[in-house]
């Protein structure tokens, strides 16, 4: 997991996007759903190529996850995961759900 001190979600996420990382996501009964094209992956069907860690400026506890990731079908985004105490559940438990040799941020 990377920590980039200097750069911001925004940044990163706009430097993927130059690089074809287009799709926008969410998580909706335990599938990430395609903003786009309405298309579900379920964890196994996701693969995670790096993650970014950002702590809030004003409460370290509140921290977020930036996931750049790829689908089974060739579809690249990025999610950004909430991890503070009013956080979606289900978002983290989708992500705990990705097969470990599915993360090639390791």
């Amino acid at each position: 997991m990377k920590n980039e001190f200097a750069k911001n979600e925004k940044e990163i996420i706009e430097e993927y996007q130059k690089k074809g990382f287009k799709g926008s996501y969410r998580v909706e009964n335990m599938k990430l759903i395609d903003l786009k094209t309405k298309t579900a992956y379920s964890p196994q069907n996701v693969t995670i190529l790096e993650e970014y860690r950002f702590e809030g400026m004003s409460n370290p506890s509140d921290m977020s996850i930036l996931y750049i990731l790829e689908t089974n079908d060739g579809s690249k985004g990025t999610v950004l995961a909430n991890y503070s105490p009013s956080s979606n559940i289900e978002t983290a438990e989708f992500f705990k759900e990705i097969p470990k040799e599915n993360y090639l941020a390791n």
